[in-house]
């Protein structure tokens, strides 16, 4: 039988998982230092929670799973994997009113999206979301974006930046072009620029029905080439006139000014009126994260959602977050040799001498491991050179023997790899040792 992993899945081996646990134990630690709460949901969801939520587009890549019975067999579905942790957010908001706003939540799982697989992109992956809930003010915008800058730096990205835009802005965009009705098929098209090119962009607009003056239009709009933030606002509000203009072009002044008094480096926000995150709930500010040298593409984004909990309920309830892509950030650490993780190993290897000595050597670890050491012990004793070769390949700091010797003057010989340093010690001067190293 030939055996194949599903096609857009991987299997993460021992050394994979730890850098990847390193990874998201930093990111957890750095969400948590910004007051946000561990909120976990399930892998599945009825159909009608997550279909309508994503646009055309989103909908088209959420796995959908069978009903049980004669439903099934009619090609019927009622469940469906979780396409991101946000709809699922907003369902747990609106089915637990009593929730103390604002709500900041945190939550590492993984989704699952029917889309073609490529360099960092899978069809199940980790999303690393924080989200906060019942707060207007763009002071929420500015806190994701200094928690994902501290994010980034604590996994030892520093070269990145972000992209900021405001879905009003897009929405003025399609009204500027008479395509109002077609706001959709534009934003689609707009999104991937960096993907395509302006000539591909600009293909695919006249493929959904936009002719030249529209398309002329948008690019009135969206040529200005520049990284100086004042500049571009000052230009959205010339093209671009309105009061929901206006009011969208202030509370980017705002964010900015919050975002840098939090710490996040001015020169790393940039403002791109390019940008639209294809899905449908936002509705303000979005953002979005790129490395400078990566050559990835996005490494996370997110936005404002103000109308997604509302969907699932009577209360209309504000909202803005920020998912983290843990697939891609490992795969440019990898790419760099900087993955975390991939050297560690148990604090202690206990080796067996012999069938007599195991029992020894079993009181050895149980003491250990009750002194908040980790341990490994060898279960199947044979030549202590190949013991010793195991607890090298392990990457353990240390190692304990317990020979007749030893046995007989209740000593451990203890020995350690790194340096070669060897000792003979009672348990609790080589636990004292250990743990001082």
């Amino acid at each position: 039988m030939s055996v194949h992993l599903a096609k857009g899945t991987r299997d993460h081996l021992p050394d994979a998982m730890r850098s990847r646990l390193v990874v998201m134990d930093r990111l957890r630690g750095v969400f948590e230092r910004h007051g946000f709460a561990p909120l976990q949901t399930p892998a599945i969801e009825r159909i009608e929670t997550l279909l309508g939520k994503y646009g055309d587009e989103g909908s088209k890549l959420i796995f959908k799973i069978l009903k049980r019975g004669k439903g099934g067999e009619r090609g019927e579905c009622d469940m469906a994997l979780r396409y991101d942790l946000t709809v699922p957010l907003a369902r747990v908001v609106a089915m637990n009113p009593a929730l103390p706003m604002p709500f900041k939540r945190w939550q590492m799982a993984p989704v699952w999206r029917a889309e073609r697989p490529g360099r960092g992109r899978f069809r199940e992956f980790v999303q690393c979301d924080i989200d906060i809930v019942g707060a207007a003010s763009v002071a929420a915008e500015a806190e994701v974006l200094a928690t994902l800058a501290d994010a980034y730096a604590a996994v030892g990205l520093p070269d990145w930046r972000v992209r900021i835009n405001d879905r009003r802005l897009l929405r003025a965009l399609a009204m500027s072009v008479d395509a109002s009705d077609r706001e959709t098929d534009l934003l689609v098209a707009v999104d991937k620029l960096d993907k395509i090119g302006r000539d591909g962009v600009a293909r695919e607009l006249a493929e959904r029905g936009f002719d030249d003056a529209a398309v002329q239009g948008v690019w009135k709009v969206l040529d200005v080439a520049t990284d100086d933030r004042e500049a571009v606002l000052h230009h959205l509000a010339a093209t671009l006139p309105g009061d929901e203009v206006a009011a969208a072009i202030a509370d980017l002044r705002e964010l900015l000014e919050l975002a840098t008094a939090l710490g996040v480096p001015a020169d790393r926000m940039v403002v791109d009126p390019t940008l639209a995150r294809g899905l449908d709930y936002y509705t303000g500010p979005v953002f979005e994260v790129e490395l400078t040298d990566g050559g990835i593409g996005s490494v996370g984004g997110g936005g404002r959602y103000d109308g997604l909990v509302g969907i699932f309920g009577k209360r209309t309830v504000p909202a803005v977050g920020f998912a983290v892509g843990l697939e891609r950030l490992l795969v440019v650490l990898e790419e760099r040799g900087e993955l975390p993780g991939q050297d560690s190993g148990p604090d202690v290897f206990v080796t067996v001498f012999d069938a007599e000595r195991r029992v020894h050597s079993a009181r050895a670890a149980a003491r250990l491991r009750a002194a908040g050491l980790s341990v490994e012990m060898t279960l199947d004793h044979g030549k202590l050179g190949k013991q010793f070769k195991r607890a090298d390949a392990e990457n353990a700091r240390w190692v304990v023997t317990i020979g007749p010797d030893e046995a007989a003057s209740g000593t451990w010989a203890l020995k350690h790899l790194v340096s070669g340093d060897r000792h003979t010690l009672t348990p609790a001067e080589a636990i004292e040792r250990m743990r001082g190293a």
